[in-house]
């Protein structure tokens, strides 16, 4: 897999021809000076990565609203 750097201003013009190399399997890394944006891959690459076990207590003092779940909106 190619890993390439491209800056943001320069993402937006070139916008078909990064999601082509992100669906060729390539990885896009986009930026803003030396800060790093977004990183684009592609969905296949991406459900390949693990996925951790949830393990019951694992942060303690951590709690859920009663409500969690009540529409924010009527």
């Amino acid at each position: 897999m190619l890993t390439k750097q491209i800056s943001i201003q320069k993402s937006e013009a070139n916008w078909d021809e990064l999601l082509l190399l992100v669906h060729q399997g390539n990885e896009i890394i986009i930026m803003n000076g030396d800060e790093t944006i977004a990183r684009m891959t592609s969905a296949e690459t991406g459900s390949q990565l693990p996925i951790s076990e949830r393990i019951l207590g694992a942060h303690p003092g951590a709690w859920m609203s009663d409500d969690f779940d009540t529409p924010l909106l009527s």
